[in-house]
């Protein structure tokens, strides 16, 4: 008998999920800061149970109204808008925005559409 391989190759290659949130319309305003959201998803995104603890596994970077993340899987899309959410409340600006998917792996930060009352002393 001839000792050969009875399965094949195991790859190595890690998937990698990238992930955007896009902060156009707060950072246009001058609402919100980019730089402040970055660090808070740095220091509150946890890997193997520790927050802060990102290694090689997440990368976090941002353009000028965009947030980028880079992740090995499994990393969920939901936990992201999770986090989105606990920094608007943190910055007292929840009850004016709300995180909405545009994509598959995207979100953007919008204002609520509030209807103005025109004949609100008649």
């Amino acid at each position: 008998m001839v000792a050969g391989k009875v399965g094949g190759k195991k790859s190595n290659k890690k998937s990698i999920a990238r992930f955007a949130i896009d902060c156009a319309a707060p950072i246009g305003d001058g609402v919100m800061d980019a730089a402040s959201f970055e660090k808070f998803l740095h220091d509150r995104i946890k890997v193997n149970g520790k927050a802060g603890n990102l290694g090689t596994k997440v990368t976090i970077s941002r353009t000028n109204t965009k947030v980028l993340v880079n992740a090995e899987l499994p990393f969920s899309k939901r936990y992201l808008k999770y986090l989105s959410k606990k920094y608007l409340k943190k910055q007292q600006l929840r009850d004016f925005l709300r995180v909405v998917t545009s994509g598959k792996n995207a979100y953007e930060m919008k204002y609520f559409k509030i209807a103005q009352a025109a004949n609100a002393d008649a």
